[in-house]
């Protein structure tokens, strides 16, 4: 994790809602001979009072299923948008260009649980993914069969988040003239760019202390 102070984001609000927007995550976990498993999966957001938990599924006998089994020690990186930053927008030139981007990393304890709660998992994603009632591929409209089948190849998990950590980094190191440079250039590339200069600006003036 790049661990420098004015690249953090403070508010805890803010994390979750970037957790939340962002749920498609990268799973990693470290195997009985020491070597690093990962697999990409979506997952829930799920607070129980202080407590923070991320719920989903993955297929069984897999690499991480069978390294989860034997070390529990679960990294969850939520990724959002990113880009490359030119040196040749800023007031000193003569620099080392950079990338903006914004990652939170959660560490904690995966456990496996047992059909029902996979079955509730499932429903609760399919539902907050094809956010549509009437879907007809809401798991709770699927033949019995076919769930039932399918429910035999996956298994669900949970994760405890025991430790939250993220990279917000988004040029706040930058004069302001600098600043204001790199917001209009990745306005001009649009995609992936434009939305770190959304970001940016909208943090511009308590960076600055405009009023």
């Amino acid at each position: 994790m790049y661990n420098l102070p004015y690249f953090k984001e403070n508010d805890l609000t803010v994390i979750k809602q970037f957790m939340k927007a962002h749920p498609f995550v990268f799973l990693s976990g470290v195997n009985t001979a020491n070597e690093p498993v990962a697999s990409q999966v979506p997952v829930l957001i799920e607070e129980r009072g202080d407590e923070l938990f991320l719920l989903g599924h993955m297929m069984k006998n897999t690499d991480h299923h069978q390294a989860f089994g034997k070390n529990a020690n679960a990294l969850v990186v939520f990724t959002g948008a990113h880009t490359y930053v030119s040196a040749s927008w800023y007031t000193d030139k003569q620099t080392g260009s950079t990338w903006n981007y914004m990652s939170v990393h959660a560490k904690g304890l995966l456990s496996f649980v047992d059909n029902a709660r996979l079955l509730n998992i499932l429903i609760r994603t399919t539902a907050l993914f094809e956010n549509n009632s009437a879907s007809p591929s809401l798991v709770e409209k699927m033949p019995q069969e076919y769930l039932d089948k399918m429910m035999k190849a996956i298994v669900g998990f949970e994760i405890k988040v025991s430790h939250l950590d993220n990279v917000f980094k988004l040029s706040q190191n930058r004069d302001k003239e600098s600043y204001l440079a790199i917001t209009d250039k990745l306005n001009q590339q649009g995609g992936q760019a434009a939305e770190i200069a959304t970001e940016m600006e909208q943090r511009g003036s308590q960076l600055f202390n405009d009023h």
